[in-house]
C-alpha cells in the first residue's frame, strides 16, 4: 500500500504557471490582458482567446503602442484553434465577459483550472471622436493593468 500523497493546496493558493485570458472575440481586451501580463510577469506563460474569432482592434493596437507594447501582430483565434494548435494546459483562465466565461467553465468539466471572471466593459461600443474612442479603450487597459498587478502581486514587473 502506497503513503497517502500530500493534499493539494486550495486552489487560489498555487501560484499560476500558464494562464490563459479570454473575451468575445479575442480582439481588444484578451490580447491587451496577455499582452500586460506577459510584460509584468515574464516568466508565466500567458495566451489568449476567444469564444468567436476576431480580427484585432486597431484602437487596442494603438493604446498598447502608448505604453511600448506591440500587440499588432496579435492574431485572434477561439478556444478551439488554441486547443488545437498547443493544447489548452492552463491552472488559470481569466474571462472578461459573460461569453468567455460560460466557456470557461465549460471547459472545467474536461480541464483542471482555476476560473476567474473580470467584468470588463468593451470599447468598441463608445462613440464619440477618435480621442474620446482612444481614451475609452485606455481606461480598459489601466483598469487589467491594475486587476493584473492586484492579483500577481508586484514582483517582477517590467515596464507597464
Amino acid at each position: 500500500m502506497s503513503a497517502p500523497s500530500a493534499p493539494l493546496p486550495p486552489p487560489r493558493t498555487r501560484a499560476p504557471q500558464a494562464v490563459l485570458f479570454a473575451c468575445g472575440l479575442n480582439s481588444v481586451r484578451s490580447p491587451m490582458a496577455e499582452s500586460l501580463l506577459q510584460t509584468m510577469f515574464p516568466k508565466l506563460y500567458v495566451r489568449s482567446a476567444g469564444v468567436r474569432k476576431g480580427e484585432l482592434d486597431p484602437f487596442a493596437a494603438a493604446v498598447m503602442a502608448e505604453l511600448g507594447q506591440d500587440i499588432s501582430k496579435h492574431k485572434p483565434q477561439t478556444f478551439e484553434e488554441l486547443e488545437n494548435w498547443e493544447g489548452m494546459n492552463f491552472d488559470l483562465i481569466i474571462t472578461l465577459s459573460p461569453e468567455a466565461h460560460h466557456k470557461a467553465l465549460e471547459l472545467t468539466h474536461t480541464l483542471a483550472a482555476d476560473v476567474e471572471y473580470w467584468p470588463t466593459p468593451d470599447p468598441t461600443d463608445t462613440e464619440g471622436t477618435r480621442e474620446q474612442r482612444l481614451q475609452a479603450y485606455r481606461e480598459v487597459c489601466d483598469g487589467l493593468s491594475l486587476r493584473i498587478r492586484r492579483r500577481f502581486g508586484g514582483a517582477g514587473r517590467g515596464s507597464a
